[in-house]
């Protein structure tokens, strides 16, 4: 194996690919990227038995062959290389790379003993890559992190024959935003669970690319999603187990509400909150014509700060945990927000508070994207 090839276009393609690649600590053969030259293109893979992904790229191909290197060990070469071609070759057990006076050499795993790349499933529908870029940022932040519930790292993909629907919750909030999409003729509708750093990844290397092609494969018994974009393709396993019925949760119509500016409303529970613990509460008062925010610390420091607030229905006072509010205000990508407070059947415990855009005071700006937060019961101070 021999190539050369564009330092920035290579530099590219194994940060993607490598971006991929387990977190946690695994077998080094499953932390590696397989280099394939043929004809003029070279094939970077990765995959781990539950994602992989895969990129291709134009290079001069002296002799074609195959080898397996480590993966974030040639990224960060690839990233550090002076801005000249990179010249690559097998020599035995070795990988040696060279870029004007730079020479690396890597040692080489066995590639029989690599895992064979699932192919592609069956094309369910086209999405275009910034859309989906946006609402995979906007619900991914309600994902939790717990290992605990694994269903729960996850993102729930429902897709029907013209919309896409994506949900995600971490018990305390839940975020939910559609978006259209063109879907196959033959595919009817389904719903996924995808593991949220995937699909958080998939966004993100994707965007820029035009349109994703999202293929679905749930009649055998490894279910699995898979992703497409110009050159580039990621396939994941999906997360088995049952996602909390949320839906539901999301009323359709809530007489009492509050209009706020969205930046004015972040920038001041940043504010605020910046004389609280990690994990306490800020005190919110909606009254007519404002909106009160009070924090009490500790007995050395308080804080409150008033904002203009356009309230219909009743005044109402709760508190919310300043960082999970932030996260979805940062959802909302219109002037201002609408603050609706659902109405609870529990007299001791009150209603979630909904999210969602408001183009002005006057006239409502749809995007649909929904984000339910929990306010802290009485009972739990």
């Amino acid at each position: 194996m021999k190539f050369q090839v564009n330092r920035d276009a290579l530099s590219e393609a194994v940060s993607f690919a490598v971006r991929m690649l387990p977190q946690k600590k695994t077998l080094p053969i499953l932390n590696a990227i397989l280099i394939e030259a043929d004809a003029n293109a070279i094939r970077l893979s990765v995959y781990d038995h539950e994602v992989s992904a895969r990129v291709e790229i134009v290079a001069q191909v002296e002799s074609s062959g195959r080898a397996l290197v480590s993966g974030r060990l040639l990224s960060d070469i690839t990233s550090k290389l002076p801005n000249a071609p990179i010249e690559m070759s097998l020599d035995a057990n070795k990988v040696l790379v060279k870029c004007g006076t730079v020479k690396f050499t890597l040692l080489t795993m066995p590639v029989e003993e690599y895992p064979n790349l699932p192919e592609l499933p069956q094309a369910a529908g086209v999405v275009s890559a910034d859309d989906f870029e946006s609402a995979v940022n906007q619900v991914v932040v309600a994902a939790s992190r717990e290992d605990s519930t694994p269903q729960l790292n996850g993102i729930l993909m429902e897709t029907e024959d013209s919309s896409i629907t994506l949900m995600a919750t971490d018990r305390y909030r839940i975020a939910k935003r559609e978006l259209t999409w063109k879907a196959d003729a033959s595919t009817g509708s389904s719903s996924s669970l995808v593991m949220a750093k995937t699909l958080r990844e998939v966004s993100k290397s994707f965007a820029n690319q035009g349109d994703i092609t999202i293929a679905i494969n749930k009649t055998e018994g490894r279910e699995m999603i898979g992703f497409k974009a110009g050159n580039r393709s990621v396939t994941s396993l999906l997360l088995k187990g049952t996602f909390p019925a949320v839906r539901a949760l999301f009323p359709d119509e809530i007489p009492n509400f509050a209009i706020v500016a969205t930046q004015e409303l972040i920038d001041s529970a940043r504010r605020v909150s910046l004389v609280l613990e990690r994990d306490d509460f800020i005190r919110f008062v909606f009254e007519d014509g404002s909106l009160t925010l009070e924090a009490t610390g500790n007995e050395t420091a308080q804080a409150s700060e008033s904002l203009n607030a356009e309230l219909s229905g009743d005044q109402i006072a709760l508190e919310l945990k300043p960082q999970l509010l932030i996260d979805g205000l940062t959802g909302i990508h219109s002037e201002f927000v609408k603050v609706s407070f659902v109405r609870s059947e529990n007299p001791n415990k009150p209603g979630p508070v909904l999210l969602s855009s408001h183009g002005s005071k006057e006239k409502t700006e749809e995007d649909n994207f929904r984000y339910l937060l929990q306010p802290r019961s009485p009972l739990a101070r």
